[in-house]
């Protein structure tokens, strides 16, 4: 028995693995999802892998890290603070060691697809940005996933921080650790050209690949679960 720490990206929280969970479980798998404060204009993805170590205190080093998006960043800072066996990187941005997400993303503009942050507001005092457009939500974030799912999980959104975009990331090279990457074909965030070449240039592995768009773990959880397994 595998246990699984879920990992989600921005604007989410831990209610958007609720489908996939009891089909890891079904599995045979524990799964832990991990709550990160991304409203939290102080917290940056230091802050957030500390809260994923301390939920996983007591925990085997037989752990599976899975980040989805944003939550790519995050995970490879889990494995400088615990053992774990293997790192999922979910439709996931992957860190650049020494270089904050603000300066890759300067230098790589193919990882994220042209015009994605159409349906954010404004940033508010805090420097934050949520979603405000529902319809450009839907397309952006969940475009296969049904009318009733968008609308729920439209509602539990929040404002995603920026402290976490200009902290360097502190590693010296990704973690030594197994790593998969699952790519989903018709993401409309994370450009899955770049996830492809990123893949097998930066992680060393041919990249799983899944119909859909950017949440398939609202959209297909028990393929998902599959595929990750």
């Amino acid at each position: 028995m595998t246990t699984f720490a879920l990992v989600h990206g921005a604007w989410h929280g831990a209610w958007c693995w609720e489908r996939l969970a009891p089909e890891l479980e079904r599995l045979g798998h524990e799964v832990l999802a991990v709550d990160l404060p991304c409203d939290d204009a102080a917290a940056t993805f230091t802050t957030y892998a500390d809260l994923v170590v301390r939920a996983l205190e007591g925990e085997p080093e037989d752990v599976v890290v899975v980040g989805h998006s944003l939550g790519g960043l995050t995970i490879p800072l889990v494995v400088a603070r615990r053992p774990v066996r293997r790192l999922v990187f979910l439709c996931a941005l992957i860190a650049a060691p020494g270089k904050s997400f603000d300066e890759q993303f300067a230098a790589e503009r193919g990882m994220l697809i042209p015009g994605h942050a159409a349906g954010l507001g404004e940033r508010d005092e805090q420097g934050r940005r949520g979603w405000v457009d529902f319809e450009l939500t839907r397309a952006t974030l969940y475009a296969d996933c049904t009318e009733t799912d968008v609308r729920a999980a439209f509602e539990r959104l929040r404002p995603q921080a920026r402290a976490p975009h200009a902290e360097p990331c502190p590693l010296d090279a990704l973690p030594d650790v197994e790593r998969s990457y699952v790519v989903c074909a018709d993401d409309r965030i994370v450009d899955p050209d770049w996830s492809r070449r990123a893949a097998r240039e930066r992680l060393g592995v041919e990249p799983v690949e899944l119909p859909g768009s950017h949440s398939p773990f609202l959209s297909r959880p028990a393929e998902l679960a599959r595929a990750i397994a």
